[in-house]
């Protein structure tokens, strides 16, 4: 259909009319270029007075409201309003954005101001607290951050000639600030005698500490320090909302519009009254004021800029207009000249000039106007109100035709017919009336089938009918000019429209996004001859679609800059331009139309132009014409990675759980057992869901990931060393670019990434904070000093680090998408690439944020699912791999050529000096010259190219490939089926680990005699691993059904082996060819057993809550063991194999007389005295403290006993692997616990000579043994974990003075109780008689809603200026008597040598002098102090450290305060 894909034409911005004068003040300047910066609505604009041009920075996603100039007058910094407002700091030659600052203010910025030379930026937030922020702009960095005050700050401004000293301003204050170190400490303006306490709007800094500020009176205060030392009264006859510094002096304007300009001592050299210029009014009122050599700018409330030069003052120069205050929805194309006609609720209608991009014509009408019509000839100009009348004017000298008031409701829109004989009128009260022109707009019809008010019509091309839309989103038809409906809809099947402005029809489908409301989509206009149609939307976007549009969802470009809601938007007469009006931004976007044909051109001549305003190729809709994923890949982005528990929220948990718990842990506890075990080799690899997560080390080692392990493996001596940092899922690994260090991601809710020593398995850094669920991807910058992560939050948010020093550099949202690679550019250390599900974006930095631009596609190719990512031999050449089997080659972020690879998913791409080497999922290794234009070479996995030396057997032919790396003359290889893979560039490949494919692993059983076990998995395979010395799979056999469990006979010469369909069979454990095989049950069988002794009985459990016994020789089933309430869980026979103890599901433990099956009841004691050939069972009193403090919602999924009944293996739904002394009776027993596996341990079994445990990992299909060391064999090491869930009184309790500090609850001074009681009325608050009200109830303050009596003045606060005050006397600490010793220790120390001893007690830091006893203070802090240090290096002498009690009103970036001794 018409609609399945974007329009391949483009909007650009070519003019904004308007300037942003409402509730922003200070926000107009000129650059080093003699160009004036400022904004309007989302858009910061640089316009050029002598060029006539604009340029656009457009880099923000809500409403620009502050804005300040760097010193050196290039750079700008904007800041905006929103949920997660932001601020950007951009180049205004370029208007490329340079940093971004984020994740710190809330709902806005509302001031900003850079320091004298330009290092650092102030910001002010709109939050309740209206935070005062300090940056290193250029890091993105914050330095310091502290609450401003508790009303608005209009302005803030930094002392140029005082560094680290800032001044704010705003309702009732002033605030003077010094920033020490990362605090902000500020100290309130005192307004004292000389002026009163008033709102102050705008400051400007000057010399010898003197600050000269603007009051809401019209007066200029003067401030020397933090003291007002003078006013200059009547300075403006009302607010002065600017006050601008330059080398000359002063400027200053105000509500009464009227430009002061000062000297440099604040003496007046001249007032130029705007409101008696030529161009000015009354109630003109200026906004901002710069005063640059002899050149004023001017903004004002009402959205003008006026340019003055001084010797000139009397001629101001118009050079910008716009709508003022007041929503604005009227906008009217002239039919045969390129102009526009807009009108607002500010009652001004508007005429641009397209070509000209200036304002021709304005006229002020009685009402506020909301929608306007220009008929065919362009004669007439209609203008409907917003009191239901409609106006004619002539458009050539504005003059009125016609004034009619028919309704009582607003007009909403109004059209003239195509033969220019009728007007159309749509109404607030869901009426059309219709007027003929001739007759002087006389009534001739009245539409009236609408149920809501009237939003969009349109003429048919021969003038016959009307469609209508209205506010339910219903579209009616009309006969003209009588009004008739049209209730045959056959009718008007083949009627032409004159024009499309409707929103709701079968044309018009398409622009709905999915779950919007009828309102949201505000206008539309449809462009006949490009078949292209756009639309403006309630959340500022402009869009352009295909026409028709016909399917829902359909796929548009998009175009962002209005703030809030677009209310219209046009195409011009020749089709040349699109005309957007912004409703609350008062804005009028000229976009200048690229047709496909051009757009080729555009791109070469200007790719920052054409594309930095367009988020091409989107849909609302799931819908699309991409192909189908690939089944891998499909399958792989529905993986979430969510846990119903995190280890992170184990603490919390146990917390909650405790207090339950507590009557149970009365009872003495075992110790935990003096065995440890130490992993010792990791059968698997992770490679059904990564990619290119398989390395060479420096040392030639390979280092991979599988469950929550790093592995560096060596391939010579067949051994393991392990990275064991990890506490879940590993899901991504890259590679330093020296190959000694690796980054590894895991899965987590506050996810962290690893970066590790391979030769010392030690972590040098660990990067946390920033993403949430897990991280997907990671990658080293060239010279190694960065790291690119990508998370699998729902913005797949993608992180830039300082990793040495776990610093954040910058962070964004990367896709909506799920992104499979992240990728840094080797030539360019602050930009990189990302790519996923039908994306590639390139990255740039800018302070701490990126900026990201889409790859553009064109004509060349499809919006396909990127797997696979790699950089070619310049910064701008890149390359991906894609999911059908393409490579794509990029330059820049332009889609140069693609050049097909593989059948199937290119997985993984690696660069060489002189080429590339990719893998796909058709199971071919693929070399390629250095410009992917020829295939050097391929290589296919195949089981026939297996080497002799191989550490198991290949399972399949071409698996699919998942992970490619190159070194020491070698291919390493990962698959799909976790295996890896060397190959030789001669052609032989080796196989060096494996493990179970995907699908869930249970099944584990170890040998008698021997150190070997068999697995099996739902993958459908049987295994034969052998534990020592080989640690290779010996055997596999593929099955018809996945399966859950397996045993050896005794002799060792059977394997019986359960399976998911309720069959199970026995196996030659030698070849692993059949026995014999029974079917009787329908589900899962779960667990199965050989009888102690000869093997002479089966026992087969299943999930149908039967255990079925067999007899082995007669191959019959002899018992059926009932009365089990759920699924069985274990089988355990007993030594004379006439017993069977079963677990269930509901936790019961049941006992069953072998072979018939009779249940048996047996006491939980004397269950204990029973001897058992085996013990898997997780219930009973000898395992009652294997289970958890939070056992209700994780379980304790495998057990298994050594056979000298000594220490009892666990796994659960943790990963936890952990060691009990046996019995471990009595609740939480103590335990040694270790990490490797992910989430749950389906099973661990002891070897038979109790010399490894060998466990096994559910999800992460992995195989792992452990080497069991007795007690006293070794040293001490950090994977032991010896604790409980629960500390008992025999664990030693404290000591009494170590109890009560543990105990003590620093409450802040301020919020809690009095010390010492108080009772009566303090003096001042006593009152000598109760007055009438209070004595009849009525509260002070409070007033009837309905009185007719005046109401009472409101008592007035002054100053009392004129009272004389008894001087204040200042008090000065001389001497303390304390020390603070009760709860601190290590505080006292001595200084210089000994003379001085420093000590604290309060809020006090005492310098105490030894032989004179004097005292000096340090008394910055204002609550208790805690702590304190001396620094002990030579180079910072005396300098004392001391951290306080905090204050619940401090941000939390507060650090503890230094500083030098008092």
């Amino acid at each position: 259909m018409a609609a399945r894909s974007a329009p391949s034409c483009h909007l650009r911005l070519e003019w904004v009319y308007g300037y942003r004068g409402h509730q922003c003040r200070n926000n107009l300047y000129y650059t080093a270029a003699k160009e004036i910066v400022y904004f309007v609505a989302g858009v910061g604009v640089v316009y050029s007075p002598r060029e006539h041009r604009q340029k656009f920075y457009r880099g923000h996603s809500d409403d620009i409201i502050s804005l300040a100039l760097h010193p050196e007058r290039v750079l700008v910094a904007t800041g905006q309003v929103g949920k997660e407002p932001y601020i950007c700091v951009w180049d205004s030659y370029t208007v490329q954005t340079v940093s971004v600052l984020k994740d710190v203010h809330t709902h806005g910025v509302a001031c900003l101001a850079f320091d004298l030379d330009g290092q650092r930026l102030v910001s002010v937030g709109l939050d309740s607290k209206n935070a005062v922020c300090v940056w290193d702009w250029k890091r993105g960095k914050m330095l310091s951050m502290a609450p401003g005050h508790t009303d608005r700050i209009f302005d803030i401004s930094w002392d140029l000639y005082q560094p680290n000293k800032l001044v704010s301003c705003g309702v009732k204050h002033i605030k003077f600030w010094s920033l020490c170190g990362n605090a902000l400490t500020p100290k309130r303006g005192v307004f004292g005698k000389t002026g009163d306490l008033q709102t102050i709007l705008c400051l400007a800094c000057a010399r010898d500490e003197l600050t000269y500020s603007g009051a809401l009176n019209g007066d200029i205060y003067v401030w020397k320090g933090i003291n007002l030392i003078r006013t200059i009264q009547g300075a403006h006859t009302a607010g002065i909302f600017s006050m601008n510094a330059c080398e000359e002096g002063f400027a200053t304007g105000g509500r009464d519009g009227c430009i002061r300009l000062w000297d440099l001592t604040f003496k007046p050299i001249t007032v130029i009254d705007l409101r008696e210029a030529d161009q000015g009014y009354k109630g003109l009122s200026v906004r901002s004021v710069c005063w640059r050599g002899d050149h004023i700018l001017v903004g004002t409330q009402d959205s003008e800029i006026f340019e003055i030069v001084v010797h000139e003052r009397n001629k101001p120069f118009l050079i910008m207009q716009g709508h003022c205050e007041g929503e604005l929805w009227a906008l009217a194309i002239h039919p045969t000249k390129p102009l526009a006609v807009t009108g607002s609720d500010d009652r001004s209608v508007r005429i641009w000039s397209l070509v000209d991009h200036a304002l021709i014509a304005r006229c002020n009408m009685e009402e506020p106007i909301r929608c306007a019509a220009v008929n065919v000839d362009g004669i007439h100009l209609a203008l409907g109100m917003k009191d239901g009348s409609f106006t004619v004017l002539r458009v050539r000298d504005m003059t009125e035709v016609v004034h009619i008031k028919d309704r009582k409701e607003a007009i909403h829109e109004l059209k003239y017919s195509p033969d220019g004989a009728y007007l159309a009128v749509g109404c607030n009260d869901s009426s059309v009336d219709i007027y003929g022109v001739a007759q002087r707009y006389k009534k001739f019809g009245e539409c009236v089938g609408s149920l809501s008010f009237i939003t969009h019509l349109d003429w048919s091309s021969d003038s016959r009918y009307l469609q209508t839309n209205d506010g339910n989103g219903k579209r009616l038809f009309y006969r003209m000019p009588g009004g008739k409906e049209v209730a045959n809809k056959e009718e008007i099947k083949g009627v032409h429209w004159a024009s499309w402005t409707c929103v709701s029809g079968l044309e018009v489908n398409g622009i709905w996004p999915k779950y919007s409301d009828v309102n949201d989509i505000n206008s539309v206009d449809g462009n006949y001859i490009g078949q292209v149609l756009v639309t403006a939307d309630d959340y500022g976007i402009v869009k352009l679609f295909r026409y028709p549009c016909l399917r829902k969802g359909a796929k548009f470009k998009k175009y962002i800059g209005h703030s809030a809601h677009v209310t219209n938007v046009r195409w011009s007469h020749d089709y040349q331009w699109v005309i957007s009006i912004g409703g609350a931004d008062h804005s009028v976007f000229q976009w200048k139309f690229i047709p496909e044909r051009k757009l080729k051109d555009a791109l070469h001549i200007a790719p920052q132009e054409s594309l930095a305003d367009s988020n091409s190729d989107e849909s609302d809709s799931d819908l699309s014409d991409v192909p189908e994923l690939d089944s891998e890949i499909e399958q792989e982005t529905q993986l979430t990675y969510r846990r119903q528990v995190y280890k992170e929220d184990l603490p919390q948990l146990k917390e909650q759980y405790k207090e339950k718990q507590k009557s149970g842990t009365s009872k003495r506890r075992e110790r935990a057992p003096g065995n440890s075990i130490r992993l010792h080799f990791v059968h698997g690899y992770r490679g059904y869901d990564c990619r290119s997560n398989l390395f060479y080390t420096q040392t030639g080692e390979i280092v991979y990931h599988v469950a929550a392990v790093g592995v560096v493996y060596n391939r010579q001596q067949n051994t393991q060393r392990f990275y064991l940092g990890h506490d879940d899922d590993v899901l991504c690994l890259a590679v330093h670019p020296v190959r000694d260090l690796v980054a590894t991601g895991q899965v987590g809710r506050d996810p962290s990434i690893h970066i590790w020593d391979t030769e010392t398995t030690k972590p040098l850094s660990i990067l946390k904070g920033y993403h949430q669920y897990g991280v997907c991807a990671v990658d080293f910058s060239a010279d190694g000093r960065r790291l690119a992560s990508a998370g699998l939050d729902d913005g797949h948010t993608v992180v830039l680090w300082d990793w040495k020093r776990g610093e954040r550099l910058s962070i964004t949202r990367g896709s909506k998408d799920k992104i499979f690679v992240v990728k840094m550019n080797p030539y360019v250390p602050d930009k990189l690439m990302t790519a996923g599900i039908k994306h590639i974006k390139f990255w740039r930095r800018a302070g701490g944020g990126l900026i990201g631009r889409k790859g553009y596609i064109g004509t060349l190719g499809k919006n396909d699912t990127m797997m696979s990512a790699v950089y070619g031999w310049t910064e701008e050449m890149a390359f991906s791999g894609t999911s059908t089997g393409d490579v794509c080659i990029w330059r820049d972020i332009f889609l140069v050529k693609t050049v097909k690879a593989h059948d199937g998913p290119v997985f993984s791409m690696h660069a060489l000096e002189k080429g590339f080497v990719t893998g796909g999922k058709d199971g071919v290794v693929a070399l390629w010259d250095d410009s992917f234009e020829r295939c050097l070479k391929t290589y296919a996995i195949k089981r026939a190219a297996l080497a002799p030396g191989s550490k198991g057997l290949l399972l399949e032919d071409n698996p699919s490939i998942r992970a490619i790396s190159l070194g020491h003359g070698h291919i390493l290889v990962g698959t799909k089926n976790g295996e890896i893979l060397e190959v030789d560039k001669s052609g032989p490949i080796t196989l060096l680990v494996q493990g179970h494919m995907e699908g869930e692993v249970w099944g584990l059983a170890t040998h008698p005699y021997l150190p070997i076990c068999a697995t099996v998995s739902d993958d459908k395979t049987l295994r034969i691993w052998d534990l020592s010395p080989s640690h290779c799979m010996l055997a596999v056999r593929k099955l018809k059904k996945g399966g859950r469990c397996c045993c050896f006979s005794p002799d060792g010469k059977a394997l019986a082996v359960g399976l998911n369909d309720g069959s199970f069979l026995m196996a030659n454990a030698d070849t692993l060819e059949d026995l014999v095989s029974f079917h009787h049950r329908k589900d899962i069988i779960s667990d199965i057993r050989f009888s102690p002794g000869s093997g002479k009985y089966l026992a087969v459990a299943s999930h149908d809550s039967f255990v079925d016994i067999y007899n082995v020789l007669s191959s019959k089933r002899v018992g059926i063991c009932k009365g089990a309430t759920s699924y069985i869980t274990h089988v355990d026979w007993d030594i004379r194999g006439k017993l069977l103890q079963v677990n269930t599901g509901a936790k019961e433990q049941l006992f069953f007389e072998a072979p018939r099956g009779k249940k048996q009841t047996i006491p939980s004691g004397e269950a204990e005295k029973i001897g058992w050939a085996s013990w898997t069972s997780v219930l009973g009193l000898c395992c009652e403290g294997i289970w958890p403090v939070i056992g209700e919602v994780m379980d304790v999924t495998a057990s298994c006993l050594t056979s000298d009944k000594t220490v009892l293996a666990t796994g659960d739904d943790l990963g936890f692997v952990k060691l009990f002394r046996y019995p471990a009776k009595g609740k939480f027993g103590k335990f040694k616990r270790y990490v490797a596996h992910s989430t749950h341990v389906t099973n661990v079994r002891w070897t038979y000579d109790d010399s490894m445990l060998v466990t096994l990992g559910g999800a992460d299909m992995s195989l792992m043994v452990w080497t069991n060391e007795m007690e006293g064999y070794r040293e001490k090491r950090p994977c032991d974990s010896e604790e409980s869930d629960i500390d008992s009184e025999e664990d030693g309790g404290y000591d009494s003075d170590v109890t009560r500090e543990n105990e003590i609850s620093y409450t802040i001074r301020a919020l809690s109780t009095n010390i010492r009681p108080m009772f009566g009325i303090k003096p001042h608050l006593q009152q000598k008689e109760p007055s009438t009200d209070e004595r009849q109830g009525v509260v002070r303050g409070s007033r009837p809603p309905v009185s007719r009596a005046p109401p009472q003045p409101e008592k007035l606060q002054t100053n009392n200026v004129g009272k004389k005050k008894r001087p204040i006397e200042d008090l000065v600490l001389e001497l303390v008597f304390g020390y603070r010793g009760r709860d601190c220790r290590n505080n006292v120390h001595y200084l210089n040598d000994g003379d001085d001893i420093i000590y604290h007690t309060a809020s006090v830091g005492i310098l105490h002098n030894v032989a004179t006893g004097t005292q000096s203070f340090y008394q910055e802090h204002n609550d208790d102090i805690l702590c304190l240090t001396v620094n002990q290096h030579p180079k910072f002498i005396n300098i004392v450290a001391t951290g306080q009690v905090i204050q619940q009103t401090c941000q939390p970036q507060r650090r503890p305060c230094t500083s030098g001794t008092p």
